[in-house]
């Protein structure tokens, strides 16, 4: 199963979605082609409702402890409760440039 797949499945099941974007960011970086290392997630769910932004990022590591340790190099976290969603239209920001961390 590919990363991408597998973090999908993870945040779908333990948070219960209303919409969620798993995008491989990978191919921005400097990093073999086909790597699954670099990810960004765009998650609405009922769950964040009442909760900072830290305490809805602490649940997405907790649920993504084993993936973070062991696979994922970077995360970026776009988390909203269904009323932020709606004041974004929708639409979460872009991922900045890579700056060649390897080089």
């Amino acid at each position: 199963m590919s990363m991408q797949i597998q973090i999908e499945e993870k945040l779908a099941k333990e948070l219960k979605a209303q919409h969620l974007e798993v995008v491989n960011e990978s191919n921005n970086h400097n990093v073999p082609p086909g790597s699954e290392s670099h990810f960004k997630i765009v998650v609405v769910a009922p769950d964040f409702e009442g909760k900072s932004l830290i305490n809805r990022h602490r649940m997405i590591n907790s649920i993504l402890a084993d993936e973070l340790k062991n696979q994922i190099h970077a995360l970026a976290m776009h988390t909203y409760t269904e009323e932020e969603w709606n004041k974004a239209s929708g639409d979460a920001p872009m991922s900045p440039p890579c700056m060649g961390g390897g080089k």
